[in-house]
Parts: structure tokens; C-alpha cells; sequence
């Protein structure tokens, strides 16, 4: 398991190269730390995921509220607990999947709290609500020696320069910070099982490279477009 400073830093790298947004930011810290919980020193986290989840769905499902979420924070718990280290979480398939749940406990999540506002300035309880959706993930996917510089940075981000997001810059936040962990695996002489299930065979540096230059052209496009109109 590579070390989680090095997911960090690398997933931050890549944030800031597709990102300004902090919540964006933030979620691709999250997503490229969140892999590792397949490895079986995580396997208490996962227990407390899984334990959240079924909690969650009793008691919305007793106060009829939507239930489901505890159902995808469970079913993200056992993909964790029936996968293998570097297995099927750090397949593309896998975060794919991953990142498609993770995107949906947040919507939920982020609309249930909504639901509770009873002020009127919606853009702040917008940022308030998903503020507190990423700080609850952030529990269960960031090493506890960075979750309180985590918070207190991007709570600070937040408030300083209250973002725009949408659902496309959820999702595409957390699949690159998933991402940038395969990446970084590719680089241990382990290798990854990129395309799990349906392959066994392993990838290396070369792979990582690939995906690396993939990212780059991503991003001259991407300035490329925005220099066109600014």
C-alpha cells in the first residue's frame, strides 16, 4: 500500500491542474486516498461504512425518507470488504462503479440536508449541505492525521470563495481522484490489475505514463478552450 502522503499530494496535483473549485478539489483528495480501504488494516472502517449504511436505512426507512441511502452507503462498504488489495478498487470498472455510488450517497445526502433548510438564502445552504456531506466521507477516506488540516482548509476555501458546482464536476472530481491512486499503484513493482474483471493481467509504470499523458493533452485542451474565450 503506498503511502497516503503520496496519494494526497498526487491527487492535489491533479486537482489543481483541472480544478478552482475547492469542493471539487476536495473530492479528488478524497477519491484518491478512498481505494486503499480494500486493504485489510481498513477493514474496521469498512465495518463502521457498513454499520452507517444499515443504520441509515432503519431509521429512514421508519421516519419514510429515502431509505436507498443507506443501501449505497452499504453496498460501497462490502465492494471494499469483498474486494481483494489492488483487486477490483483499483480496476477501472471498479472505480467507475465506485465513483457512480459515491456520486449518489452525496446527492442524496446533499438533498436530504437541503430539505431541512429553513432559511432563505439558498446558495449558502446549498454550500453548507454539501460542505457537510464531503466532511463526513472525509472520515472514512483520508488518513486521521491530515482530516483536521482537510477540514479546517476547505472550510476556509469554502467561505473565502463560495463555489458554483454541479453534478458532472461531483462525479468527474471523484473519479480523478480515484484515478490518480491506480496511477500511483502503477508505479510499485506489484503493478495493478487495471481491468479487472475481465483481465488478470497486471499493468506498470508504463500504463501510469500512458494515463499520465492522457491527463496532460486533457488539460492543454481544456486551458486551450478557456484561453479561446478569455
Amino acid at each position: 500500500m503506498s503511502d497516503y502522503r503520496i496519494h494526497s499530494i498526487v491527487a492535489l496535483i491533479l486537482a489543481l491542474l483541472f480544478f478552482q473549485n475547492p469542493i471539487a478539489i476536495a473530492l479528488t483528495l478524497i477519491g484518491g486516498n478512498l481505494p486503499d480501504n480494500d486493504h485489510k488494516i481498513k477493514k474496521d472502517n469498512v465495518y463502521r461504512i457498513i454499520i452507517i449504511g444499515l443504520l441509515i436505512f432503519i431509521a429512514f426507512y421508519i421516519l419514510k425518507l429515502p431509505y436507498y441511502l443507506g443501501i449505497l452507503i452499504c453496498l460501497l462498504g462490502l465492494i471494499f470488504y469483498f474486494s481483494s488489495h489492488r483487486g477490483f478498487t483499483h480496476s477501472i470498472f471498479g472505480i467507475s462503479l465506485i465513483a457512480i455510488i459515491l456520486f449518489f450517497i452525496i446527492k442524496l445526502g446533499y438533498n436530504i440536508i437541503l430539505k431541512l433548510n429553513m432559511l432563505n438564502h439558498f446558495h449558502y445552504v446549498q454550500l453548507l449541505s454539501i460542505s457537510i456531506c464531503i466532511i463526513l466521507i472525509s472520515l472514512f477516506s483520508l488518513n486521521k492525521k491530515i482530516i483536521p488540516l482537510f477540514i479546517i482548509l476547505f472550510l476556509l476555501s469554502v467561505f473565502l470563495y463560495p463555489p458554483r458546482f454541479n453534478e458532472f464536476l461531483i462525479f468527474l472530481s471523484i473519479f480523478l481522484g480515484l484515478l490518480s491512486h491506480i496511477i500511483v499503484d502503477l508505479f510499485s513493482p506489484a503493478g495493478v490489475k487495471v481491468f479487472l474483471p475481465l483481465s488478470n493481467k497486471k499493468f506498470y509504470k508504463k500504463m501510469a505514463i500512458l494515463f499520465i499523458i492522457i491527463l496532460i493533452l486533457m488539460a492543454i485542451v481544456k486551458y486551450g478552450i478557456y484561453f479561446h474565450y478569455f
